[in-house]
């Protein structure tokens, strides 16, 4: 996917022993949910000892190799994070806490001018001028007179989506988002508890699966048991954008395996296709979430599936990004190298996860093209993305006109275009729809274009549609 990422991951773990090892490695397991900060906090007989640093250009391990030689407690929580530093440890008539975060906070400039008429707090601006999200968050929890009152009103004041984790002397409060978008799962081990984003980061640290918590639950983790404090609600709307494109391969979200749903992902778009080895040489998937989607592809088509570009990642974290512009997506592109034997005279379906702004993807099928390549056929493993995401931080643009569908839509409709146009647009039955993918196809320069349908999509998951968060596609709440 050619975006912005933003997301954050965590890893807190309650032990009757020392917890920093747990940490450490099982926040290094979510190092793929962000690029710019992380943290880790623990509580321990000399109380709570926090650091943070910048990972941009350096990963996780390296940056707090000397840290955990010095940190000790039982209790503890760490966190990725790509925007605000994180985890902050606050003072309150609750106590001293730790808290980090995962959210998206839509009203953030209309909560924090009431706070501010209301009390004469003031926050401390990040570097580029905004607030830390989770100093936002602490001050609406310390609104309330003990802790799940306050964790409760923050999560009814914020429009948006946020799901955290605070540790307090006494254990660890995880409170997943009200309408479950982002997962809080559970794992237990026989010397304690761990919480975490993935599913798979506690597996090669002794842990066993536990459960997740439930939309709106609230529960506290001691080294003795988990217990629920406030119950799951009924409604939820995970994002789907975790297993097409977020989650580790080897994570599961509501018991459904990131790698098997992309697997079926791409056989759907096969069974659409109808490709067969007359028609195509080769199926190849943008590396690295494209993967699993062109594996499905491949072996539902009977196509072989091949490698003609690996992605080279020992020494570039895939945030580094030089600070002159010219030079920004030259080294996005460096990333990848080709493989010319595997690409000269191929005609080939490419898949990728998504397709969002669309710079990404073209430059890499004419990568392709000027190696060799006879023919592309682009295949997004999602529908095309229509609205700008209120929930998840998955992208920071400015605006909606950055995703390559709408600017083609605003290019028939003009960019104000009436709600009942954009459901038809949506529709992958209509003739609007297939314009659009055309326009986008010849924009891009493919030999074909085509985007897996959003019925195909959810089917992948096989868990109930109106638990999926749809909003990116359909608009849809």
């Amino acid at each position: 996917m050619e975006k912005e990422d933003i997301m954050s991951g965590f890893f807190g773990a309650v032990l009757k022993s020392d917890c920093v090892f747990d940490v450490f490695f099982g926040t290094d397991y979510h190092s793929h949910l962000g690029t710019r900060r992380a943290g880790m906090v623990f509580y321990g007989e000399d109380g709570f000892d926090r650091s943070i640093h910048n990972i941009e250009n350096t990963p996780f391990r390296t940056k707090f190799d000397s840290d955990i030689h010095q940190m000790r407690g039982n209790l503890g929580l760490g966190c990725i994070s790509d925007y605000e530093a994180q985890p902050l440890i606050v003072r309150s008539h609750h106590g001293t806490y730790a808290l980090a975060t995962v959210s998206k906070i839509n009203n953030m400039d209309e909560l924090t001018e009431e706070i501010i008429q209301k009390g004469g707090t003031h926050f401390l601006e990040m570097s580029g001028g905004d607030i830390n999200a989770t100093e936002l968050v602490a001050t609406l929890i310390n609104q309330k007179d003990n802790l799940i009152e306050g964790i409760c009103y923050a999560q009814e004041r914020i429009d948006g989506a946020l799901t955290l984790l605070l540790l307090t002397p006494d254990g660890l409060y995880c409170a997943r988002d009200r309408l479950g978008r982002t997962p809080v799962v559970i794992g237990r081990k026989e010397d304690g508890y761990c919480a975490v984003f993935e599913s798979c980061s506690y597996l090669n640290l002794e842990y066993e699966d536990d459960r997740e918590l439930g939309p709106g639950e609230i529960a506290v983790l001691t080294p003795e048991g988990v217990k629920t404090l406030v119950a799951p609600g009924k409604d939820m709307r995970i994002c789907t954008f975790l297993w097409i494109y977020y989650g580790y391969p080897s994570a599961r979200y509501e018991g459904v395996s990131v790698e098997e749903m992309r697997y079926h992902c791409g056989m759907a778009m096969a069974e659409r296709d109808g490709f067969t080895k007359e028609d195509v040489d080769i199926v190849a998937g943008v590396p690295d979430s494209g993967i699993a989607h062109a594996m499905g592809y491949a072996n539902r088509s009977g196509v072989p599936f091949s490698r003609p570009l690996v992605k080279y990642t020992p020494t570039w974290p895939r945030s580094f990004m030089p600070t002159i512009q010219s030079k920004r997506n030259l080294i996005a592109k460096m990333k990848l190298i080709p493989i010319h034997e595997l690409i000269r005279g191929k005609r080939m379906v490419l898949v990728d996860d998504s397709i969002v702004r669309g710079t990404q993807l073209r430059e890499t099928a004419e990568f392709l093209f000027e190696s060799g390549a006879k023919e592309v056929h682009a295949r997004a493993a999602c529908p095309p993305i229509l609205f700008g995401c209120k929930y998840l931080n998955f992208s920071r643009s400015n605006s909606e006109m950055e995703l390559i569908a709408r600017r083609v839509i605003a290019e028939e409709e003009g960019e104000n275009v009436d709600r009942t146009v954009l459901d038809d647009y949506a529709d992958p039955d209509s003739d609007r729809y297939h314009k659009m993918v055309e326009k986008i196809c010849k924009r891009m320069g493919f030999t074909s274009l085509g985007y897996n349908r959003l019925d195909d999509m959810l089917d992948a998951a096989g868990i109930d549609p109106s638990k999926m968060c749809t909003y990116c596609w359909n608009g849809r709440e």
